[in-house]
């Protein structure tokens, strides 16, 4: 092909491009129809109007073939293309353990419902194309998965299992319903019961398996550690930090100096505490209080960790690769190294330390009157737990008492500015969901000990208080600045939701007020007030929660549903997040006067990928951390089958129902365990009925189980009613 000046010049050769440049130009034929102004085109029309010269439309065609291909443009029968109407459409296929799947597509609440006849060659995670079903209109949306236009799956973890000169692997993710076949020279040594990593080299068909090759024997299922780094294999979590990195962390995590402290606000003369767990070691938030009058003065003082971390150097790129510090059950694979994280970051006591803070002054009515932002320079006094300030603050007579007589005072202020803050925010309606963790400890082996609900005290609530405020204040304060920001946004619950939920509370008595398609977030509070300690507290505070969406990191500022506030962002755990190391860098220039027109613009370009790759890492570390209690859960069990427990019916199905145990630890109980009956589930009323005994199982409901089997591999606990 000849060198032109056209579009297509020089990217394209004899018949096959460059991929790269094939999807920039791709993208750009693609936002040209997409434009509003444009109206249907031939080829040879677009050609002209895009100046692309006659022996370059067939690389045009070429392009605009894939388009139709992806689902993305349609050509009618005279030849012009146009965007594509929703007759056909692209999303994401997430299977279920039974077969069948749903397709959620961006921007789309409801997903699409696909049958297992339906789903084609689809495996979990993939892009693919659909079509609605016809007869599905008018109720729950049902498609028919038309092609697979994107594997996102490329490694898998499972078991091993050597059969003859070949094996194969289960996958440990049971949406992954097909093993995969390796044949004996790709299989790297893996013995019978090995946990594995195998890389997908061919999807399989319907009539024949997917294909693998083995790239890493993690050790023997039951070995001590394996379990858990399966998950971590199985996320793709990144684990061990690459040695560029941590050469980076050791040069930059250099005791503070003089120089580092010059042009910051002093606060070393404060008397400032941490308030941790026991067990933490990444310290990124101190606090100070005292009181001018009626008014108290608080200081929120988090880690500056941007001033270790500089934009595009390699530790900003393994952080944003991350995302977050991930937190398994024996674990914390942290966002930066530890050398940070725990060291010259960490707000560890007796260490002058670099800081941004938020200084709020508030009146007795727990209004923020007036605040400052500032780079500061901190050195704290006393690296306290929430256990001990606890007693501090509610048993008044203690051991902590007298050996932290010097700071009594301050926790006691603190306890009563707490309460203040907390009862403005309520009176606005925010929402606070008291649905207990599960704490699992384990022994030096990594062996599920004990299984219990996470204990949130005062002292908890205390520092929850104080980090809310902070996170308020700097989100609204660079709002009106209209900068460049990262927010921490939680729309409004879906109408449809919120009417379920009216429509099955009223069988308790209860009720919503909504105004029209809309909910308050007061009215909400409003019930959890109402039901709080009786029989339908935990069912209804979980169906409220489920009802709700999930908050997001965006770049637009459209408020906090479930808090009531206008303002939101993550602003208080850079050493952990990296949306709040990212504002920390855009406060900080401001800061210094360096958010000129260029800076601006640099930050409009990047902080809308920052936001969704953090909303998206966020979920994966989340899932894993969920999977991992599971997984412990159900090895925990092991030494319970047979045993009798009460619980509460916390969630049903068509299949049956699950129980949850007062230690947190869910099993289920299967229809088929039921007895010869026929359950039907009535997603209305949230119940499985038996036809013929006509008996009722209702979410919330009472009962009493036995411990049938647990499988850990499958992570899954098996309960039968008594």
């Amino acid at each position: 092909m000849s060198r032109k000046t056209g579009m297509f010049a020089g990217e394209i050769g004899e018949g096959d491009m460059n991929r790269d440049l094939f999807e920039k130009r791709k993208k750009t034929i693609y936002e040209f129809i997409c434009d509003e102004t444009y109206v249907p085109m031939k080829i040879k029309e677009m050609a002209a109007v895009l100046m692309i010269p006659k022996d370059e439309r067939d690389d045009l065609k070429t392009v605009l073939d894939e388009l139709v291909a992806e689902g993305k443009v349609q050509v009618n029968g005279r030849g012009r293309y146009k965007k594509a109407v929703f007759t056909s459409n692209i999303g994401t296929f997430e299977a279920s353990t039974r077969g069948f799947g749903f397709i959620s597509v961006e921007g789309v609440d409801e997903d699409i419902y696909v049958s297992p006849k339906d789903r084609g060659t689809a495996m979990h995670n993939d892009t693919v194309m659909f079509e609605l079903n016809r007869s599905s209109r008018g109720k729950r949306r049902e498609g028919r998965v038309i092609r697979v236009l994107e594997r996102n799956t490329e490694s898998l973890v499972g078991t091993f299992e050597k059969a003859g000169n070949f094996g194969f692997v289960i996958p440990d993710n049971p949406r992954y319903s097909k093993d995969i076949f390796v044949s004996k020279e790709r299989s790297k040594g893996a013995e019978t019961g090995d946990k594995v990593v195998v890389k997908l080299t061919d999807y399989g068909s319907d009539n024949k398996k997917p294909e693998g090759i083995i790239t890493e024997v993690l050790g023997p299922a039951d070995e001590n550690g394996t379990d858990i780094l399966s998950i971590i294999k199985g996320f793709d979590l990144p684990y061990d930090f690459p040695e560029k990195v941590e050469r980076q962390a050791l040069n930059v995590a250099k005791p503070v100096s003089e120089a580092d402290m010059a042009g910051r606000m002093d606060l070393r003369s404060l008397r400032t505490v941490t308030i941790d767990g026991e067990d933490a070691k990444d310290l990124d938030d101190a606090v100070t209080i005292s009181k001018e009058g009626d008014n108290y003065i608080l200081g929120v003082h988090i880690a500056d960790v941007s001033n270790y971390v500089q934009e595009r150097s390699a530790l900003d790129v393994e952080a944003l690769k991350r995302g977050t510090s991930v937190y398994l059950t024996d674990r914390v694979i942290p966002m930066l190294p530890r050398t940070l994280s725990n060291g010259i970051c960490s707000l560890n006591q007796g260490e002058d330390r670099l800081t941004l803070s938020c200084i709020m002054t508030v009146d007795d009515t727990g209004a923020i009157i007036d605040h400052i932002i500032t780079e500061s320079v901190i050195n704290v006094d006393a690296r306290m737990t929430y256990t001990a300030v606890n007693k501090i603050i509610t048993e008044g007579t203690c051991e902590e008492c007298e050996r932290y007589k010097d700071f009594v005072d301050d926790f006691k202020l603190m306890k009563e500015l707490a309460d203040k803050l907390r009862t403005r925010r309520f009176k606005r309606g925010s929402i606070d969901f008291d649905i207990p963790e599960s704490k699992i400890i384990l022994d030096e082996n990594g062996k599920p000990v004990e299984i219990k609900p996470y204990d949130r005290n005062d002292a908890t609530k205390i520092i929850e208080d104080f980090m809310l405020a902070a996170n308020e204040t700097v989100a609204e304060d660079y709002f009106w600045q209209e900068l460049p920001f990262v927010y921490r946004t939680h729309d409004a619950p879906d109408s449809e939701k919120i009417k379920r939920l009216s429509i099955f509370i009223n069988n308790f008595g209860f009720s919503l007020k909504a105004m029209g398609e809309e909910i308050h977030p007061k009215e909400l509070q409003k019930l959890l007030g109402k039901i709080a300690g009786s029989p339908a507290e935990s069912l209804i505070s979980r169906l409220t929660l489920r009802s709700l969406k999930q908050a997001k990191y965006t770049t637009a500022c459209t408020g906090h549903f479930g808090l009531a506030a206008k303002y939101y962002c993550h602003f208080t755990s850079p050493i952990r997040r990296y949306p709040d190391l990212q504002i920390h860098r855009i406060i900080k220039d401001n800061l210094r006067g360096r958010l000129d027109d260029g800076k601006i613009a640099h930050y409009n370009s990047i902080l809308t990928e920052v936001a969704k790759k953090s909303s998206e890492l966020e979920r994966r570390a989340e899932e894993a951390e969920r999977e991992t209690d599971k997984l412990k859960k159900a090895e925990f069990m092991l030494s319970h089958v047979d045993e009798e427990f009460e619980g509460v019916i916390s969630g049903m199905n068509a299949w049956g129902m699950y129980v949850e145990l007062p230690n947190t630890i869910e099993g289920m109980v299967h229809v088929s365990s039921l007895g010869d009956d026929y359950y039907e589930y009535h997603e209305e009323s949230y119940e499985l009925v038996g036809e013929r005994t006509n008996k009722h199982y209702k979410l919330g409901q009472t009962v009493k189980i036995r411990v049938l089997g647990a499988d850990v591999i499958r992570r899954e606990i098996d309960f039968e009613m008594i």
